[in-house]
């Protein structure tokens, strides 16, 4: 793993669903800053207005990196985003350029910020099982089992989230532990010192911009760009289609109750439980400067501070 050097210049930029990560970003920062995607569905190709991926305007004028960088059925692990993401800081501090991790994926900050959990490493024996109980029961069995064997992880993960319930899973079958008994380091890595920034509205305000997002992904093609991916051959237990805009179309059609209205009041609402639940992880989070995205004047005083 390439180190990130203490005194490096790095900005971690988040906040929920909605906020206006993008938008701040576009009009903001650049050029001079390159940003490292932090969400886990942008990194699928052709998951496109589902996951709110930046236009490809956004895209020229402010360098992107780690998305689309995987078909959908492939798997996009913890791991695997800590790896790419300290090489990359190493990369774009070596062009001149300042890093910028933005997104609303929350554990990814959180373990790039400590480090990962000293969980065992992979079975593939295990996994190989675990694989043959989903082709076999599906996904409820094995959530109601990690809710018996680990209630915390299993309050924490989201039941569409198939790929952290099957890691849990292993993590318990492997060592006899819950996965959430394993501490991760209560300090963070001592290369690393990024400038946190986390955005945040008031509740309302957040809502009603997550409700008009959903609205525009339909007026923009989401259920003709959904239409083609079914007819491409995704499946709903791909890891890149447990994705809130992605999954309720699954859904609906797994029950036989294919209405647009209900599907998108679905992820309405799902939208905007998920993102109660990033502020709530964003919140643990440490010496993190809360700004209302369009105070720039608070965000530009902030990146003096820093002398950025």
């Amino acid at each position: 793993m390439s180190e990130t050097k203490k005194n490096s210049k790095l900005i971690f930029l988040f906040g929920p669903t909605g906020v206006g990560k993008t938008a701040l970003l576009s009009e903001f920062f650049s050029p001079g800053y390159e940003v490292i995607n932090a969400d886990s569905v942008q990194v699928y190709r052709r998951l496109d207005i589902g996951s709110a991926k930046p236009e490809p305007e956004i895209l020229e004028t402010v360098p992107h990196h780690l998305i689309d960088i995987l078909d959908a059925d492939q798997q996009f692990s913890l791991g695997e985003f800590i790896r790419r993401s300290h090489t990359l800081i190493e990369e774009i501090e070596h062009r001149g350029s300042i890093p910028i991790v933005s997104g609303g994926t929350a554990f990814y900050f959180k373990h790039l910020l400590f480090g990962l959990p000293q969980a065992p490493p992979s079975d593939d024996k295990v996994r190989a099982q675990l694989a043959f109980e989903v082709d076999e029961h599906g996904m409820e069995g094995l959530y109601a089992e990690l809710d018996r064997v680990d209630k915390i992880s299993a309050a924490r993960i989201d039941p569409a989230d198939h790929y952290r319930i099957l890691r849990a899973l292993e993590v318990y079958r492997t060592s006899g532990r819950p996965l959430s008994s394993f501490k991760m380091v209560e300090s963070n890595e001592p290369e690393m010192d990024p400038l946190i920034i986390g955005l945040e509205r008031k509740r309302d305000e957040l809502y009603s911009r997550i409700d008009k997002r959903v609205d525009l992904m339909f007026s923009q093609g989401l259920v003709e760009e959904v239409q083609r991916l079914i007819s491409a051959g995704f499946r709903s237990d791909w890891p890149g289609m447990g994705g809130i805009g992605y999954r309720e179309f699954f859904l609906a059609r797994e029950c036989g109750e294919f209405s647009l209205r209900t599907i998108s009041d679905r992820i309405k609402q799902n939208s905007r439980r998920y993102a109660k639940r990033q502020m709530t992880f964003f919140r643990s989070l440490p010496n993190v400067h809360w700004v209302h995205p369009e105070d720039t004047d608070r965000i530009t005083e902030l990146l003096r501070s820093r002398s950025f």
